[in-house]
């Protein structure tokens, strides 16, 4: 079981971790994050031009690799949705932090029902005590998903400079 953010894929500036309390159980779709690796961003707003594009590819290949992957893994997702956020950190006495939510929704799902909004109750609420991370084999065959995605055209390096 995972049981901390666990880095699954990098670029130059950001990761992508598996959460590990997920805002979307496993069996309706999976939760992961995109956050930067050392500098700190309060929004996207910080961002250099190359770091917009950076992290604009990154979300791109992340939702594709989340719905193949997870697909593959018996899971059908078919949607992904994408969401900036940080404000939660301000409830710890930190500052704002941007990374990106990236969650898969199943057609099937009980609990984060589609095609509604993806429910983000506090986490004191219990809401998500439930939810069920991503497990090992998931992960394995996400990063087999980023290295087959990452040399399709639309996502190689050269296209994006």
């Amino acid at each position: 079981m995972i049981l901390d953010y666990t880095t699954i894929y990098e670029t130059d500036h950001f990761k992508v971790e598996v959460v590990p309390k997920p805002h979307v159980s496993r069996e309706e779709g999976g939760h992961l994050r995109i956050k930067s690796k050392e500098k700190y961003f309060s929004s996207r707003m910080d961002f250099s031009p190359e770091e917009a594009k950076e992290v604009m590819r990154l979300s791109m290949m992340t939702g594709e690799v989340l719905k193949r992957g997870m697909t593959l893994r018996g899971v059908p997702i078919i949607r992904i949705n994408f969401m900036e956020a940080g404000n939660w950190a301000v409830k710890q006495g930190k500052p704002f932090f941007f990374h990106i939510h990236v969650y898969g929704r199943t057609e099937n799902a009980k609990t984060q029902i589609w095609p509604e909004a993806v429910q983000l109750p506090s986490r004191d609420t219990g809401f998500y005590d439930s939810f069920i991370p991503l497990n090992e084999e998931d992960i394995e065959e996400l990063q087999k998903q980023f290295a087959v995605v990452e040399k399709e055209p639309r996502y190689k390096l050269e296209n994006w400079k």
